[in-house]
Order: structure tokens, then C-alpha cells, then sequence
């Protein structure tokens, strides 16, 4: 098993956040890792996932929602072609914070026997990924 994890203050509200979270038409408007998703945000729903990473590796998957909390937590998991293989599940939690911030939460825990061959490099792609992302939906939260 390998997590990749990080996390953002935003000054916004977690009803603005989950907006943008779950309005998947609008990704590729300001998500610079997530360059495109088509699905709609619903619970057991199979969405399309267009990745790209800050060192320029592209992927899409299809993923399915496996968790819908409004204003609180979002999540989809992935499975390679052999399930068990290489496993991924995404995960947004938002929290209140302190004085009118939210915790943004963005992880993903990567699972199957494939994780032992490239876990490494898991750590140093997308991690930056996550981050600009993250950054990214700070300022949409903040200026929107």
C-alpha cells in the first residue's frame, strides 16, 4: 500500500469548495492536473478521469464514485485492468476550519502488487500534481 497525501487552507466556505468539486464540466476550465472528467457526481456512477502530471504524463481512467458526504467527502476508486494489480482510490475530505478557512484534503491510496515496482516514483510525480491542483482550487474557491 502507498498514500500520497497533501492539504490546503482555502479561505471559502466547504459549500463553495464541494461546488467546484463536484462540477466536473468545468475541470478543465481550472484543474491543471485533472485535465478533463465526464460523469456525473453521483454515488456508484462510472466517471472518465484525464490525468496529467506536472513532469507531462497523461492517463485517463474509470473510476467509480464509491462515496458522496455533500460539503464533506468525495471519493472514487480505480482498478487497473486486473483488479488487484495496481489500485487506486481517491479521496477529498473538506472540514471547517478556523476563521472562515477550510481544510482541503486530497489523497489517494494506491493498492495491488504493482505498487512495489513503481512506488517511488508514485511520491515524486504526483505529489507536485496534487499540490498544483490544490493551489489551483484555492484560487477558484477564493476569487469565484
Amino acid at each position: 500500500m502507498k498514500t500520497i497525501e497533501t492539504q490546503i487552507l482555502v479561505n471559502s466556505t466547504p459549500e463553495k469548495i464541494w461546488n467546484i468539486l463536484i462540477n466536473f464540466d468545468e475541470y478543465e476550465l481550472w484543474n491543471p492536473f485533472m485535465t478533463k472528467v465526464v460523469g456525473d457526481a453521483k454515488l456508484g456512477s462510472k466517471i472518465m478521469v484525464k490525468i496529467q502530471t506536472v513532469r507531462g504524463k497523461e492517463r485517463t481512467y474509470y473510476p467509480i464514485i464509491t462515496k458522496i458526504d455533500k460539503d464533506k467527502e468525495l471519493r472514487w476508486k480505480g482498478k487497473s485492468f486486473f483488479p488487484g494489480i495496481f489500485d487506486g482510490e481517491r479521496i477529498f475530505i473538506i472540514e471547517k476550519s478556523i476563521d472562515n478557512q477550510v481544510s482541503f484534503l486530497h489523497k489517494e491510496i494506491f493498492t495491488g502488487l504493482g505498487v512495489k515496482f513503481v512506488g517511488d516514483k508514485l511520491d515524486e510525480d504526483l505529489k507536485e500534481s496534487f499540490d498544483k491542483m490544490n493551489m489551483a482550487l484555492k484560487t477558484r474557491a477564493e476569487n469565484f
